[in-house]
C-alpha cells in the first residue's frame, strides 16, 4: 500500500472512529462511576445488580442486532434518496423493537428469580446470597420501565446515524449520562434531603435517564425534521410492504441471532465462573466494568473498520479493501497492546475503590491482568469480525462469533468447572487463551478474501426487479 493511500486510509479511520470512541467512552465511563457508587454500598448489592445487568445485557444486544439488520437497508435507501424507504425501515425497527421488549418483559417477570439463582449456587456466605437475590429482584423490577425507552432510542438513533445525523444521538447520550450520574449520586446515597435508596435509586436513575434520552432524540428529530424527512408521516400509516419486511428479516435475522447468542454465551461463561463462589461474581463485575471503558478504543476501531471497508467495497474497489484490511488489523493490534499495558498497570489499584472483601479484590486483580494479556487477541478477533461483516458475510460472522462461543468457550469452561478443582484463575485464563484459536480461524477467513464482495449492487438489482 502506497504512503499516500495509507495516509488517506488512516485519516478516514480516525474521522470515523473518534466520534464513536467519544460517545462509547463517555457512556462506559459514566457506567463505571455508577458501578463504583453501587460498589460503595456493599458486596451483596453489587452482586445483585451485576446479575440483573446480565439479563438486561442480553436484551440490549438483541435490540442492537435487530436495528443493525434493518440498518443495512436504511443506509441504502438514504444513499438512493428514497425517504419512503428509510421511513419503512424505521417503522420496521420500531415494531420489532417493541415486540422484543414485550417478550423480554414477560421473561424477566416470570423467570427473573430462576435466572438469578443460577449465579448464587457457588460457595459463599448464604446470608450474602439471600441478600443479593433480593437486591437483584428490586433492581430488575424497576429497570423493566427502562426497556421501552431504551428500545425506542436505539431504533431512532440508529436511523439518524445511518442517514448522516450523528450529533443529535451523541448529544442525547451525553445528556442522559449526565442525568444518570447526578441522580445516582442523589438517590443511591440519599443527598439533598432524599432518602438513601441504594440499588433502587440506581435503577430509578437509569429509568429517568433513558426517558430523557428518548425525549431529546424524538423532539430533536421533529424540530429539525427538514434534516430528517423520514420522520414526516412516519406514524401516520404504520405500514411496511410484506416483501420488504421479508428481505429485512432475511438479512437482519442472522445479525440479531448472532448478537443475542453471543450475549447469552457471555452470560453462560459468567455463570460457569460463578460456580467457584460468590466472590467471583463480584470480581467479574469489577473487571467487566473497567474492561468496558478501556476496550472502547479497539472495539470502536473495529466498528470504524467495518464502516470504512464497507464503503470501499461499495465503490467496487475490492483489492483496495483487502489491502486496507491488513493495514487496519495491524493498527488495531498496536492500539490494544498499548491499552492492555495501561489496564495491567492499574489492576492492583482499581479493586480497592470498592467496599468489598480482600478475596474479591484479589480475584478482580488477577482477572484484570488476564484480560490485559488477552487484549491483543480480543482486538484482532474484533477487527476480523467487522472485516467479514463489511462484505455481508452474515453466516460466516455467525459461525465466527456466536458458534465459537457456544461450541468452544462455554463447553471448555463448563468442563473445567464441573470435572476439576482448578481455581477460577486457571479456568478464566484458559477460556481467554482460547481466543488465539478464534484469531487463527478469523485470519484464515480474512486472508481468503472471500468476504470482499459488493452487496450493494446485488440489493439494487433486486430492487429493480421488484419494481
Amino acid at each position: 500500500m502506497e504512503k499516500a493511500e495509507r495516509r488517506v486510509l488512516f485519516r478516514r479511520v480516525f474521522t470515523l472512529a473518534i466520534p464513536i470512541v467519544l460517545h462509547n467512552g463517555i457512556t462506559n465511563f459514566v457506567n463505571m462511576l455508577d458501578n463504583l457508587m453501587v460498589g460503595q454500598i456493599g458486596t451483596a448489592e453489587m452482586t445483585g445488580v451485576t446479575i440483573s445487568s446480565q439479563m438486561i445485557f442480553i436484551f440490549a444486544l438483541c435490540i442492537f442486532g435487530a436495528s443493525s439488520g434493518a440498518g443495512i437497508f436504511t443506509a441504502q435507501y438514504h444513499g438512493k434518496g428514497d425517504d419512503e424507504g428509510v421511513r419503512r425501515t424505521f417503522r420496521f425497527k420500531i415494531l420489532v423493537g417493541l415486540l422484543i421488549t414485550a417478550a423480554a418483559t414477560v421473561t424477566f417477570l416470570f423467570l427473573g428469580d430462576r435466572f438469578t439463582d443460577l449465579f448464587l449456587r457457588g460457595e459463599g456466605d448464604p446470608g450474602i446470597a439471600q441478600a443479593a437475590r433480593g437486591f437483584a429482584r428490586d433492581y430488575l423490577v424497576i429497570m423493566l420501565f427502562s426497556l421501552v425507552p431504551f428500545a425506542l432510542v436505539q431504533c431512532w438513533s440508529s436511523t439518524l446515524r445511518e442517514t448522516g445525523r450523528t450529533v443529535l444521538p451523541l448529544a442525547a447520550g451525553l445528556c442522559a449520562t449526565a442525568v444518570n450520574l447526578i441522580l445516582n449520586y442523589i438517590l443511591i446515597f440519599g443527598k439533598l434531603g432524599v432518602p438513601a435508596l441504594g440499588v433502587r435509586g440506581a435503577a430509578i436513575a437509569t429509568v429517568v435517564s433513558r426517558a430523557a434520552e428518548f425525549l431529546i432524540v424524538a423532539i430533536g428529530t421533529w424540530v429539525s425534521r427538514e434534516k430528517s424527512p423520514f420522520i414526516k408521516g412516519a406514524f401516520r400509516r404504520f405500514r411496511i410492504p410484506g416483501r420488504l419486511a421479508l428481505r429485512i428479516a432475511y438479512r437482519g435475522f442472522p445479525l440479531m441471532l448472532n448478537e443475542t447468542m453471543w450475549a447469552a454465551g457471555m452470560t453462560a461463561l459468567n455463570r460457569c465462573y460463578s460456580a467457584r463462589g460468590l466472590d467471583v461474581v463480584a470480581a467479574i463485575n469489577i473487571n467487566s466494568t473497567f474492561f468496558n471503558v478501556f476496550s472502547t478504543a479497539f472495539l470502536s476501531l473495529g466498528v470504524a473498520i467495518g464502516i470504512l471497508l464497507g464503503q470501499v467495497l461499495g465503490a467496487g474497489e475490492i483489492e483496495k479493501a483487502k489491502r486496507a484490511s491488513r493495514q487496519l488489523m495491524r493498527f488495531a493490534i498496536l492500539v490494544s497492546v498499548a491499552v492492555g499495558g495501561v489496564y495491567a498497570a492499574i489492576s492492583g489499584a482499581v479493586p480497592h475503590l470498592y467496599n468489598t472483601t480482600d478475596s474479591v479484590r484479589l480475584t478482580a486483580t488477577v482477572m484484570m491482568l488476564i484480560c490485559a494479556a488477552s487484549m491483543p487477541f480480543e482486538s484482532t478477533a474484533n477487527a476480523e469480525y467487522f472485516t467479514l461483516r463489511s462484505g455481508g458475510q452474515a453466516l460466516i460472522t455467525f459461525l465466527f462469533d456466536s458458534v465459537f462461543v457456544w461450541a468452544v468457550s462455554v463447553p471448555a469452561a463448563a468442563l473445567l468447572v464441573r470435572f476439576t478443582d482448578l481455581s477460577v484463575f486457571f479456568v478464566y485464563g484458559s477460556v481467554q487463551a482460547l481466543g488465539v484459536l478464534k484469531c487463527i480461524f478469523g485470519y484464515i477467513l480474512v486472508r481468503s478474501g472471500r468476504w470482499a464482495k459488493n452487496i450493494v449492487k446485488t440489493d439494487k438489482e433486486t430492487d429493480d426487479c421488484e419494481n
